[in-house]
């Protein structure tokens, strides 16, 4: 039935979860905004990196910040259907998708990009962690700067305090409204035009789904790099700061990395969302 299809569908979605790709698009996505990666040292792309890991930091790096990932995923993924069900109440209440189609679209844009940015709200220092400890490289803990996700949490926290946990929050939210109000906006009203929702065939909703997610990934990528440059801010004092605001972010990447520095380490992200996110939206 429905209930055990979406457990089996969000175990394998925390299976997927824990692939290997993590630190190899983080390290060249966040690079230019590290203190451990010094300018002849990094990774001139997704190839050079995924050499280059296991010899000089170890095969399992690549899991690096992997338990903050599986650990976040569950109340993330139960977080954005439980607050899409109450948004869309309040967008969507009334609304005939067939007589008013731009107002049921608008709807469900807002339901989408709203729930994902109030999830965010309560995972976002998981979400945190797992980049900091993702782009940590080293090879054994003298190396690094963080032990683990408490110790990182712990060290953030203490130098920081609370905001030095939500660093990028604002872009995050930002990038997260445009991709959940692809994620869910797109599709639920692409199906909803159809002339039975509750019954289409898998393949129909795999395809959509699959469309949807690619495309709502690859445009909110750029949001997803500046966020994880301001997360690498955090525990940085005087000069060592890089970036004044989001605003100086984007300029300074333009400027100085040129307009790909936004989608660096994209070639791995589209085919590590795209399975998951696909499975979740077909059981839907």
């Amino acid at each position: 039935n429905r209930e055990i299809k979406e457990v089996q569908t969000l175990f394998s979605c925390a299976l997927s979860s824990s692939l290997p790709c993590l630190s190899s698009r983080s390290s060249p996505q966040v690079q230019h905004a590290s203190k451990q990666i010094s300018a002849e040292k990094q990774y001139k792309g997704i190839i050079d990196c995924v050499v280059r890991i296991p010899k000089e930091q170890g095969f399992l790096s690549f899991w690096r910040g992997n338990l903050a990932n599986v650990i976040r995923y569950f109340p993330t993924q139960a977080l954005n259907f439980a607050f899409k069900d109450k948004y869309k109440q309040i967008f969507l209440g009334g609304v005939d998708r067939h007589k008013q189609f731009w107002r049921y679209f608008a709807g469900n844009l807002a339901s989408g990009g709203a729930a994902g940015a109030t999830s965010l709200c309560f995972v976002y220092p998981l979400d945190f962690a797992r980049t900091r400890l993702a782009a940590d490289v080293g090879k054994g803990a003298a190396q690094r700067e963080f032990t683990g996700l408490g110790n990182c949490l712990a060290k953030i926290f203490k130098s920081d305090g609370l905001r030095g946990l939500y660093q990028g929050f604002n872009v995050s939210v930002q990038g997260i409204i445009i991709y959940r109000a692809a994620y869910f906006g797109v599709y639920d009203t692409a199906k909803g035009m159809l002339p039975d929702p509750k019954n289409v065939h898998i393949i129909v909703s795999w395809m959509i789904a699959q469309t949807v997610t690619a495309v709502a990934g690859l445009v909110s990528y750029p949001f997803d790099t500046v966020r994880r440059r301001m997360m690498m801010q955090s525990g940085r004092k005087g000069a060592d700061i890089m970036y004044t605001g989001t605003v100086d972010c984007w300029r300074k990447i333009a400027k100085d990395e040129g307009p790909k520095a936004f989608f660096k380490g994209s070639a791995l992200a589209l085919p590590y969302l795209t399975p998951c996110c696909c499975g979740l939206l077909v059981v839907t």
